[in-house]
């Protein structure tokens, strides 16, 4: 059967680079790509895809979010992360969220490949690096580990807090959230007030310390 495939990432050279290389491999095709995690959710709900190649930082809907809503409202859909960041903190929100499998972006396409099958079989794949960050956690799990935006915040909030940090006023965060106004307002004081920041610069610096987003974006 054929391994139906949804490329995420904010940079085109990459998307297109890796929907060049996967639709000449037998048994599988790109059947779409996204520049932000918000259309990638939409886009895995629309058309269904085996597997998901999800950024883990990008625009508008970070990966972590994302990925948690797409295994949510596709549980057979699998996501891999493939991403520039090695940091435990990543790597853990990322399989936390569901995602079946974390690779580097400096490795090889042949390991995405493998990566790409394996999560298709239920398996979970990680590179070599990544794995060695899991036994860490588990072994180090809780004793010195302090709390994240993932444990504080709701993930409504995660997401406000993303889109504010991104330079979007009120108004288009609503439009985009499809609430009102005056909820986003609440959902803003409310980020403040559980953070103990009251400045959109150090919401900003937060944000980025975080992972929600990152300077580029």
């Amino acid at each position: 059967m054929e391994i139906r495939i949804l490329l995420a990432d904010d940079h085109k050279i990459i998307r297109d680079g890796l929907r060049a290389m996967i639709d000449k491999q037998d048994g599988m095709k790109v059947i779409a790509d996204a520049e932000n995690g918000r259309l990638a959710v939409e886009l895995t709900r629309e058309l269904v895809p085996n597997v998901v190649v999800m950024d883990v930082s990008m625009p508008d809907l970070n990966g972590v979010e994302a990925a948690r809503q797409i295994c949510a409202s596709n549980p057979n859909t699998k996501v891999i992360a493939l991403s520039m960041y090695s940091d435990r903190r990543f790597v853990m929100e990322m399989l936390k969220a569901g995602a079946s499998g974390y690779l580097l972006k400096d490795c090889a396409f042949e390991e995405l490949i493998q990566a790409i099958k394996a999560v298709s079989d239920n398996h979970t794949y990680l590179s070599p690096g990544i794995a060695d960050i899991v036994v860490e956690d588990v072994v180090l799990q809780a004793d010195h580990t302090s709390a994240t935006v993932f444990d504080i915040l709701t993930a409504r909030e995660r997401e406000v807090l993303q889109l504010l940090t991104e330079g979007k006023t009120t108004k288009q965060i609503a439009a985009q959230c499809h609430v009102s106004v005056k909820t986003i307002e609440t959902h803003r004081q409310h980020i403040m007030d559980k953070l103990g920041i009251h400045s959109v610069a150090e919401l900003t610096k937060y944000a980025i310390r975080e992972g929600l987003t990152s300077l580029d974006n």
